[in-house]
């Protein structure tokens, strides 16, 4: 067993946040040694829960149409990697939203899967748990500001607002966003992941 099979059925086995979670431990990520375009992005919600099947609700139709990409491409394509901040589904805050991914779960597998994916060469950085992980200190003072400064993260990472419903005003508050990065988004990924255009 390779290191990224053991580290992988590891991560599957997860158990440590299982007295914390309301629908119990059931990580769901899709990450491969091929893997050349890795997206990070934050939790699965309850439909990618019962599913096991990641972005499979809407935020992940409006992803792929961002991406530029199929359900066929963005499930069966080995050179893309699918790794969220917390793997299993946190549960609901108090607006009814969904609670942040667990702190524990990035800290924990993330430096121990993310040096076996060595051919990775963009990460999308989705939302701003992922954008406050990998860019630290870099990241500008609002998710918008450092969504903007997308070049200055180039050519490792590129950060993206989350796609969910509930940004369906930001997007159109800020039609640069589909207008002159969405375009440069799906350049990289058929490049990446070696699609037509």
């Amino acid at each position: 067993m390779s290191d990224l099979a053991a580290a992988m059925k590891a991560a599957r086995a997860c158990r440590l946040c299982a007295d914390e979670l309301p629908l119990g431990p059931r990580p769901v990520f899709q990450i491969d040694a091929a893997a050349r375009l890795l997206l990070i992005s934050q939790a699965p919600g309850t439909k990618v829960h019962e599913t096991g099947l990641p972005f499979n609700d809407r935020s992940g139709d409006r992803l792929r149409e961002w991406l530029g990409i199929d359900r066929e491409i963005f499930y069966g394509n080995q050179r893309f990697g699918l790794m969220p901040m917390g793997f299993c589904y946190p549960g609901v805050d108090a607006r009814g939203g969904d609670k942040p991914p667990m702190k524990i779960c990035a800290s924990t597998w993330h430096p121990l899967i993310r040096p076996l994916l060595p051919r990775v060469e963009l990460t999308l950085l989705v939302g701003q748990y992922a954008v406050a992980r990998y860019l630290g200190k870099r990241r500008r003072d609002s998710l918008t500001a450092t969504v903007r400064a997308w070049r200055d993260y180039a050519p490792e990472f590129l950060p993206l607002p989350h796609p969910s419903w509930r940004n369906t005003a930001w997007l159109r508050q800020n039609p640069w966003f589909e207008g002159e990065i969405v375009p440069e988004l799906q350049r990289h990924v058929r490049r990446l992941l070696e699609l037509k255009p």
